[in-house]
């Protein structure tokens, strides 16, 4: 049987770096406004709220970034797991789907059918190289700049891919991995991130319905949580 490492999962794998935010920058402001929220034992409600004043754009772009840093660190507890070497391309994913990878643009785009694994590194490092280029990510001084770059209609597409990739990486990782996690103790804060994350794609309406519905049995409750607590 071929392991997924020797189906395509890079070596080094599960070894991305938290992504930061530069002191006295936009993102840096925004970001802070969750953590003392949350710090202070504030509601998962008040912690996704736009605060009042502040960019739409902005504070979507800010989570995209701490979104992915919860959803890394967890998958990095999971990378060098030598059950990730019985994955075949296709396998492991929620049931009645598969995610396929694309690769390249326009006409040369082509998709490929890979193990679940891989799914997960691929879309960890894509993501990572968006929130690095400073041209799509901008965390300068330069508020004015920011906010023109995180208002635009490229940007609202760029985050709406990135958000439902995350929610695919949560979907593999409850599927094939909730058990590991389990083991380890670590499935409460798995479980607090995915809420967190799913409260705040809820508040603005990230998640297609279809993107969803392989994991309604989780998303249902969460939701309906939502809801009530805004009293909806």
């Amino acid at each position: 049987m071929a392991s997924a490492r020797s189906a395509g999962l890079p070596s080094g794998a599960g070894t991305f770096q938290p992504l930061r935010h530069r002191s006295g920058t936009l993102r840096d402001r925004l970001h802070g406004y969750t953590k003392q929220t949350l710090g202070a034992g504030g509601s998962l409600n008040d912690a996704v709220s736009l605060p009042q004043g502040e960019s739409c754009a902005g504070w979507v772009a800010v989570h995209a970034i701490d979104f992915y840093n919860d959803v890394s660190t967890i998958w990095a507890v999971m990378a060098e797991d030598p059950y990730l070497d019985s994955f075949r391309p296709g396998e492991g994913f929620p049931s009645g789907v598969e995610y396929r990878w694309s690769e390249g643009s326009g006409r040369d785009a082509t998709t490929v059918s890979v193990s679940a694994p891989v799914y997960i590194e691929k879309v960890l490092q894509w993501i990572a190289d968006q929130i690095n280029d400073e041209t799509k990510f901008p965390d300068d001084d330069d508020e004015a700049e920011a906010l023109r770059v995180f208002q635009t209609p490229q940007f609202a597409a760029l985050c709406g891919q990135i958000f439902r990739r995350l929610f695919r990486v949560y979907g593999i990782i409850y599927s094939s991995f909730f058990g590991t996690l389990e083991a380890l103790q670590m499935a409460p804060h798995l479980n607090t991130c995915f809420k967190h994350f799913m409260f705040f794609c809820t508040e603005f309406g990230l998640l297609p319905e279809r993107e969803m519905e392989p994991l309604e049995v989780l998303v249902k409750p969460i939701r309906k949580q939502y809801h009530l607590s805004k009293g909806k």
